[in-house]
């Protein structure tokens, strides 16, 4: 499955990373730009895993971008 993660840079603004990494793939002003960049890097992979890191470096989200596997999908909710 194919990664990406959204990481705050040090000099401001926000990073998307592959991990193990060396550099970043792509640097954007906000984490909106970032977190979209990301998941058209791995949806052009065939989908994958987004994670969202917040300033302080702690994971805030994760999503998946098809045709990946959710390794957490919503529970069916009957009514």
């Amino acid at each position: 499955m194919k990664r990406r993660h959204v990481v705050p840079n040090p000099q401001g603004g926000w990073d998307v990373v592959a991990p193990h990494a060396d550099r970043a793939s792509s640097h954007h002003r906000t984490q909106r730009e970032a977190e979209n960049r990301a998941k058209e890097i791995v949806g052009n992979l065939g989908g994958g895993e987004v994670t969202i890191h917040d300033r302080e470096g702690r994971i805030r989200d994760s999503d998946t971008v098809p045709p990946g596997h959710d390794p957490h999908p919503p529970k069916d909710r009957k009514h």
